[in-house]
């Protein structure tokens, strides 16, 4: 962004900036915590990611405090303005990434106990891995206002939605083959609709970036190969 007469100005929309970025941050470990934390049936490490939601929800208060300061103080218009709606737009997504982390380390602690054949659990870490790369990809572009960046991670949304549908297939065949796995596999079942959401909200934020560079909503319909309709209703922040 161009740089203001008023120094004030940008040390504020700098900070807005840096506060987004310490909250991509947080999520991105979380995720990654709360899926080794599930892999390895590792309880402790479930629990620091539960604990890790806190920050991310005082630093979505700070944001959006600061945004609304910086709005009256400056009246901002055009870009500095489409700067400001950005961050919190992009804020609430990633608080949103932190719930569903810290949904999937719930279901950690939850399976902590039990010793089902590593197989089983191959494809959630698989999917994991991929959203991962997206949130980090989104994330880069949001700091770098990269449009091509944003556009990628947007088009890799069916993909993500296809593995989620492959997987929930998959969950169900284990499920059938021994009923000693039902209770495991919908646990899994839940996290991989989580992590199949945390996908949504990374497309969601190269949706923001696209906005914040160009003024114009992304108005093309996502692409979405998601055939299931398995829901989860019991994995609310």
């Amino acid at each position: 962004m161009a740089e203001h007469i008023v120094s004030a100005y940008d040390a504020e929309l700098a900070a807005l900036r840096g506060r987004v970025v310490e909250m991509g941050g947080i999520a991105e470990k979380m995720l990654d915590d709360a899926t080794r934390a599930l892999v390895r049936r590792d309880a402790d490490l479930a629990q620091s990611v539960i604990a890790s939601d806190s920050r991310l929800d005082t630093l979505q208060r700070e944001i959006e405090e600061q945004a609304v300061l910086t709005i009256a103080r400056r009246q901002p218009m055009a870009v500095d303005l489409r700067e400001i709606i950005s961050a919190i737009r992009v804020a609430g997504d990633v608080e949103r990434i932190g719930d569903l982390a810290k949904n999937i380390a719930k279901r950690a602690v939850a399976i902590s106990g039990q010793m089902q054949p590593a197989r089983i659990v191959v494809g959630v870490e698989h999917m994991s891995d991929l959203v991962q790369e997206q949130l980090k990809d989104v994330l880069d572009g949001f700091t770098q206002q990269d449009v091509n960046v944003a556009l990628d991670v947007w088009k890799r949304d069916g993909e993500i939605d296809a593995l989620y549908t492959s997987l929930f297939r998959e969950l169900l065949t284990y499920m059938m083959e021994d009923p000693r796995n039902i209770g495991f596999c919908t646990h899994l079942l839940f996290c991989a609709k989580n992590i199949e959401r945390i996908g949504d909200h990374t497309t969601n934020i190269a949706e923001t970036i696209y906005y914040l560079v160009t003024g114009n909503p992304l108005v093309t319909e996502r692409p979405k190969n998601d055939s299931s309709s398995f829901e989860a209703p019991g994995d609310g922040a």
